[in-house]
């Protein structure tokens, strides 16, 4: 090929190859997101990349709109691709629903586009790990919602965060005391805004949609409640004092609190936040966003909230829902900021160097006898010299291996080195694989061993 015609590789902007060390990191959170989800019994789903264009178009906000990949399809149909999980469960949900029944606990791992700005933690193509309950109202379900998101970020590793909590009947009752409910959507995607462009801003924006200072100055006071979590409700029960809406939005939002309490969340780890209002036009009630304690400006990691209304646009059963979305990476970016991502460039933990060539069905079946055992190698594919081999065994990164030559096949022995600390010790297996797999598991999986 012409070198003025090769293609040079590269990748869009906002989009991203993953290499086996970005990969092995994103698919143990995943799977750590599908124990836990599990573990609440959610069960998965998938749905497509590309949906008809009405059934996303219109259903998150102006910005997501602006932010959606459309297109014709060679049918001359108008398409998008999903920008997030929530929309098109709401479509799944309203098709399957009779084949389902109700409540239907879903949760779905997938990849979702946005054409928007790219910065720290945040891609145009991007995985989110939802989870959802549909068909029930009960306040059981969101407080379920708040202690799957609790196990989560646990099961993670990570041990300083908060998640904050707010309702939106209380600041929708606020605005219709205060003769805005017409403009609830534009005033709460303003508050929306509050952690990432301050009060003035906040206040300047809410001006240009119309709403007048002293209003906004009201809508501020409740967004910037602070204190205890009991001071802060005693605050809005104030607030919420008149309107049937927002005392109704208060008392659902006592009892979740109450409810996670006694199911084991400590008080530290919930905040009840009124500045949250969540700029997805399709929430109705609790609304949950998590953040890091120690990098907190990364934004929230885990978010959702109920949505009674979302599934109306598909069918006339009533279908209310509410969920969380983990976003993948967004927390990845934020593990490793934090130095809590383990880096890893092989999923083996165990490495076998070829380098008795005239024993390579011996190696076979010391390999697949320790696979079979519970433990992942990898063997080098050709003879080479037993250093170059260990010089690639470093550079991937596993954590021993098992040395095996013409003297140790003929004496029924092997090394196992530690590739962590140079350390070896000779093992006399006798041709039993499995005294082999219990030095592996005292070396590397020493939890895993019974207490004497």
């Amino acid at each position: 090929m012409n070198k003025a015609t090769r293609i040079s590789p590269r990748t869009l902007k906002g989009f991203r190859d993953h290499l086996p060390e970005s990969m092995i990191a994103r698919e143990r959170i995943m799977e750590t997101a599908r124990q836990v989800y599990r573990s609440f019994g959610f069960s998965p789903i998938d749905t497509p990349a590309l949906e008809y264009l009405e059934i996303l178009a219109g259903k998150g906000s102006e910005e997501t709109d602006r932010q959606l990949y459309r297109f014709q399809d060679h049918g001359k149909r108008w398409v998008g691709l999903r920008f997030d999980l929530t929309v098109p469960l709401a479509r799944f949900a309203a098709q399957h629903v009779g084949e389902l029944g109700t409540p239907f606990k879903r949760y779905h791992i997938a990849s979702v586009w946005r054409g928007e700005n790219t910065q720290l933690g945040r891609y145009r193509e991007f995985m989110q790990c939802d989870f959802d309950t549909i068909g029930t109202l009960s306040t059981v379900a969101d407080i379920e919602t708040i202690l799957v998101v609790h196990e989560l970020l646990q099961a993670i590793g990570i041990e300083r965060f908060t998640i904050h909590v707010n309702h939106r009947q209380i600041l929708n009752g606020l605005l219709e005391k205060l003769e805005l409910a017409e403009q609830a959507t534009v005033v709460l995607r303003c508050l929306d805004k509050l952690p990432k462009i301050g009060r003035d801003a906040v206040q300047e924006e809410m001006r240009t949609v119309g709403v007048a200072a002293e209003k906004s100055t009201e809508i501020l006071q409740l967004s910037e409640l602070s204190g205890e979590n009991e001071e802060i409700l005693r605050g809005l029960s104030k607030l919420a004092q008149g309107n049937s809406r927002a005392e109704e939005g208060l008392a659902k939002l006592e009892e979740i609190f109450q409810g996670v309490q006694v199911a084991g969340v400590a008080p530290g780890r919930l905040r009840i936040d009124p500045s949250i209002a969540r700029g997805l036009d399709y929430y109705t009630g609790t609304v949950i966003e998590t953040f890091l304690d120690d990098l907190p400006r990364i934004g929230s990691v885990c978010s959702g909230g109920r949505y009674d209304n979302l599934a109306e646009l598909y069918t006339s059963q009533v279908l209310p829902g509410i969920g969380a979305s983990l976003g993948l990476d967004r927390m990845l970016a934020a593990l490793e900021e934090l130095n809590l991502l383990e880096k890893v460039r092989t999923p083996a933990e165990v490495f076998v160097p070829f380098f008795a060539a005239d024993r390579l069905h011996d190696y076979l079946h010391l390999t697949n006898a320790l696979r079979r055992l519970g433990w992942g190698v990898e063997m080098y594919p050709e003879p080479r010299k037993l250093g170059s081999q260990l010089k690639y065994a470093d550079r991937r990164g596993f954590a021993c291996a098992i040395i095996v030559g013409e003297d140790e096949f003929q004496a029924s022995t092997c090394q196992v080195k530690d590739l962590r600390s140079g350390e070896s010790q000779e093992v006399r297996h006798g041709g039993d694989v499995s005294r082999i797999a219990d030095v592996l598991r005292t070396l590397l999986r020493p939890e895993s061993m019974p207490s004497v």
